[in-house]
């Protein structure tokens, strides 16, 4: 198993000023996320408003090239052998064949213009259908933008207070996340273990590094039991030092206090 370990602490910077650098880092990586949506957006409205053009393109010329082998039938029995009325015919029959290729190449970009759509959010589509309920009970939360596509678990699905152990509810949503990333090709798989500010007390954890990695590992783990390949996994411990919102209230902790399966294109293509 090549199963990579990621820790990234600054042991030479007080913990107070980690955090708020990477309080402000997070803010501006919020600000050119939010930019990001709104061009994917835009981006995603063009294309379908292209798809609609060419639809309606097709359709016009699907009508005219049935005007015109009407009009050709209508000359054909109308046909007197006269040598002019021959050649206005070869030239309708040009006309055909090349609306005919054009119809063609539209059909084909159409196609292909469709099929970009939907190949983008395929696997957040899997991932969707099968995490349907965790997701409506607000246990799941999924998202996409640029590629990168992101399974965050609130940490009381997966695990007990200050224990990095797999909760058997935990281990039946992580069951249906490995189904769909045994499918998944050409992508890396990066756990991510947050947690709030509070001090974990000693004890198994001595800080809030150590548990966030074990509860990662642990994630980790569960995937490659369940058939996930172990060469698409890493783990990453964040501690506290990556907060969602400030620390400030019980309903704010909470939501700092997770799990983040990133999914984001392999090196290579692998």
């Amino acid at each position: 198993m090549r199963t990579r370990l990621v820790l990234a602490a600054l042991v030479a910077l007080s913990t107070g000023c980690v955090s708020q650098g990477k309080f402000n880092e997070k803010a501006l990586e919020a600000e050119g996320l939010t930019k990001n949506l709104t061009d994917e957006k835009a981006a995603r409205a063009a294309a379908e408003a292209k798809i609609k053009e060419l639809e309606e393109k097709q359709t016009a010329l699907e009508q005219e090239k049935t005007a015109l082998e009407t009009r050709l039938n209508a000359s054909e029995n109308r046909l007197t052998g006269a040598a002019a009325e021959r050649r206005a015919l070869e030239e309708k029959n040009a006309q055909l064949a090349a609306l005919n290729d054009e119809l063609g190449r539209n059909a084909k970009k159409l196609a292909q213009a469709k099929e970009e759509l939907e190949k983008k959010s395929s696997e957040y589509e899997n991932l969707a259908q099968s995490l349907k309920q965790e997701i409506s009970d607000g246990k799941i939360e999924l998202s996409e933008m640029k590629g990168r596509m992101t399974v965050q678990l609130k940490d009381k699905i997966l695990f007990a207070s200050g224990s990095a152990r797999v909760g058997k509810e935990g281990q039946d949503a992580l069951v249906k996340i490995a189904d769909a990333l045994k499918t998944v090709k050409g992508r890396i798989v990066r756990v991510e273990g947050h947690t709030d500010d509070v001090p974990t007390g000693g004890g198994q954890f001595a800080t809030n590094w150590e548990l966030s990695l074990a509860r990662a590992m642990a994630v980790v783990r569960s995937l490659q039991d369940s058939g996930v390949d172990p060469t698409m996994l890493s783990a990453a411990g964040y501690g506290q030092y990556q907060p969602l919102v400030p620390n400030d209230t019980p309903e704010h902790k909470s939501q700092n206090r997770r799990i983040e399966i990133v999914l984001a294109p392999g090196l290579g293509g692998r």
